[in-house]
């Protein structure tokens, strides 16, 4: 009797395999065409382990580390690696050692030891050892076990954030992964063995260390370079969640379960308007100050941050007056175009420097200005009788993504200028192996809020995404150490309300759809949390923003 086959498409190309062929060696006739290690596959639109077997025809494409799902398998299971290494470490010396990844820095994690003090010393051991694991090519294996099986065993591992996650899971089964008899659970794909895991750093960083990885050069670690300020603020929010006892999602849950998140949301808004306010009592300290520049990435609450700004700036006896960089975008005709020849209004010559300094100079010296409106519709800008003069106790707010460049303002004494770089940087971690992107958070912010308001589908939102990615990569980022300020706009309870606007939206796009991969990732992601109805949810918080019924005009 004739092998049973499998017909699979690679590369426009009809292949045939016997039944059950592993993706590995599907993967090993290939390798060689590509430059960056291939870590996983896509069959028929569905990403799949390279220890997976191909069953049925399809279309097979290949993910390298280049690509962003490539990029976190390696990730997460460097993670794994270094946990089995601490492990091997601590069982030497005879110690009870464990590590949480708390949260990215530069292009790695931030990881903090309990049971040891890190020094280079310890690291240099550390990393031979994950060296030794990487030259041994263990497999990394993966099993399905059941739900109250995984809480037994993560109880017996004193793994209680894991523990306090599944607690809440509806899923009937689990997955976890090992090296050898190391088990954790990861929340998403793995590479197959430990032989793929040959490219990172450890660095010495605060009281803990970092793990590097490789960046666009994929087999190299780049040098590393911190944003202090960044981890800092960071780092008071991580405090300010174990303070709540709500680090981990497991965590929010319970408090949501045992009826205690309205406390939870009242704090956290208190805790933020706390900020604002301090915020502007340090403005008005500095009577030089005239120009309070507010730039950050992507959905992360700039406008209702300025609203909220200004009227604490109003309680310190001054007179704040918003201005959107967006009103002073050259005509539309003028605009540059990108590579693609679409129109590039992220990049700073889409704004017209010369007019805007023009302006606000103008405006230093007490003169009397007329200042624009853009008009989107007609692309052009507009004059309508909005005048300004500065008083004593008059101050402008400035609000767009080149706030932190000082090419936008190059006219103005620094002196008279504060800087604040704002962000919504997720206090939350999965647990204590599995830190949660911030981007996640700002994307579904803006899903539900596109949804709601520029009639955007969550497929054309994903779809966007990476473009929206590179502009905050090429304007934002570079800058945000320039700030004078930084400021976290996340709140702890947020993914729990922003979860029943998301999941409709995410739900809509069909299996065959090449965004598909990424809206089952987020629901997967989303089922982690309990819901929390939006009602206790403030009228001025910057959630509002997305999920609609703002005091603010935004």
């Amino acid at each position: 009797m004739a092998e049973s086959i499998c017909r699979i498409r690679i590369n426009g190309e009809e292949k045939q395999y016997p039944k059950g062929a592993y993706f590995q060696d599907i993967v090993a006739e290939y390798q060689g065409q590509y430059q960056d290690d291939i870590v996983l596959v896509l069959f028929n639109n569905r990403l799949r382990e390279l220890s997976r077997r191909a069953k049925t025809d399809g279309e097979l494409s290949f993910v390298t580390t280049k690509d962003k799902a490539g990029r976190k398998a390696y990730r997460r299971s460097m993670s794994l690696l270094m946990q089995r290494a601490i492990y091997n470490l601590a069982k030497a010396d005879g110690k009870h050692v464990s590590v949480r990844i708390e949260h990215s820095i530069s292009q790695g994690y931030f990881c903090e030891l309990k049971g040891e003090a890190p020094n280079e010393a310890y690291l240099l051991r550390l990393r031979e050892e994950m060296v030794r694991l990487s030259e041994e090519r263990i497999p990394i294996r993966k099993e399905s076990i059941s739900t109250d099986e995984a809480l037994a065993l993560f109880h017996e591992l004193g793994m209680r954030d894991k523990e306090r996650l599944f607690a809440y899971r509806r899923s009937s089964k689990v997955n976890i992964y090992s090296i050898g008899n190391y088990i954790d659970y990861f929340y998403g794909y793995m590479v197959p063995d430990t032989g793929y895991l040959k490219y990172f750093e450890l660095k010495l960083y605060d009281k803990g260390f970092v793990v590097l990885f490789p960046d666009k050069d994929t087999k190299a670690v780049p040098p590393f370079s911190p944003s202090h300020k960044l981890f800092q603020v960071l780092r008071e929010s991580a405090e300010w969640s174990e303070k709540l006892d709500i680090a981990t999602i497991g965590a929010l849950n319970d408090a949501i379960a045992q009826g205690r998140i309205r406390k939870v949301i009242l704090l956290a808004e208190a805790l933020m308007e706390r900020k604002v306010g301090k915020l502007a009592e340090q403005i008005a300290a500095e009577p030089d100050k005239k120009f309070v520049m507010i730039a950050g990435p992507s959905s992360s609450g700039k406008t209702t941050f300025s609203h909220r700004l200004s009227i604490q700036l109003m309680a310190q006896g001054l007179k704040p007056h918003p201005i959107a960089l967006d009103d002073y975008y050259v005509d539309r005709v003028d605009t540059p175009k990108d590579e693609d020849g679409n129109y590039n209004f992220e990049c700073l010559e889409a704004i017209d420097i010369e007019l805007f300094n023009h302006d606000m100079s103008a405006l230093l010296k007490g003169e009397r200005v007329s200042l624009p409106t853009y008009n989107f519709r007609t692309g052009k800008r507009e004059y309508k009788g909005n005048y300004k003069q500065l008083g004593k106790n008059d101050i402008l707010v400035l609000e767009g993504i080149h706030g932190l460049n000082d090419r936008l303002s190059y006219t103005l004494p620094s002196s008279s200028k504060l800087k604040i770089y704002i962000s919504a940087l997720t206090q939350l971690n999965i647990d204590e192996h599995n830190s949660l992107p911030t981007t996640d958070g700002r994307m579904i912010r803006r899903m539900v809020r596109d949804a709601r308001t520029r009639n955007i589908t969550a497929r054309e939102t994903i779809r966007m995404w990476d473009s929206v990615r590179r502009g905050e990569e090429q304007y934002i980022f570079p800058f945000q150490d320039d700030a004078d300020i930084m400021f976290n706009s996340a709140l702890i309870y947020e993914l729990a309300v922003l979860k029943q606007y998301a999941e409709p939206l995410l739900f809509q796009i069909g299996k065959e759809c090449p965004e598909y991969t990424e809206a089952k990732r987020l629901l997967k992601f989303l089922d982690y949390f309990l819901p929390v109805p939006s009602e206790d949810v403030a009228q001025n918080s910057i959630l509002r923003e997305f999920i609609g019924g703002s005091c603010f005009h935004v």
